[in-house]
């Protein structure tokens, strides 16, 4: 500590748990600094996931299921997640077959480039499905 004082510094306490405890003679302030900019630079480094939505519906046309085939191939090419769903409105609940097929043949159509993640799951007037990327 009289080092500390006779250099106008801090005395900072890096390890506490070594034996004997490891000190520095640092300027705080800056140690703060240094500390947030090292973790600033370990989150930007992080991998961000992105999940990008295609809705169907249970009587989804050939056209669009195509229009949105290609959609999903871009997404998933650019490595974001896709979260394919059907949406059921009123009595469209009585095709839950109808639904769970197509999920599956939106699945087989991207099996080159994506993985199913979690296979169709129906969570109230929802079916949904998670397929991610493939590693290069």
């Amino acid at each position: 500590m009289k080092l500390a004082r006779e250099q106008e510094l801090d005395l900072v306490e890096i390890s506490p748990k070594a034996d004997p405890p490891v000190c520095r003679i640092v300027d705080y302030s800056k140690f703060l600094y240094r500390l947030k900019k090292k973790q600033k630079e370990l989150k930007a480094k992080s991998v961000k996931v992105v999940v990008k939505e295609i809705r169907f519906g249970p009587n989804t046309d050939e056209h669009d299921y195509n229009f949105k085939l290609k959609h999903a191939v871009k997404f998933l090419n650019d490595g974001a997640k896709v979260k394919a769903y059907v949406f059921f409105k009123g009595r469209s609940i009585l095709f839950k077959e109808k639904g769970e097929i197509l999920l599956l043949k939106f699945a087989q159509d991207l099996e080159e480039i994506g993985k199913v993640e979690k296979l169709p799951v129906l969570e109230g007037k929802r079916m949904t499905m998670f397929i991610s990327p493939r590693k290069k």
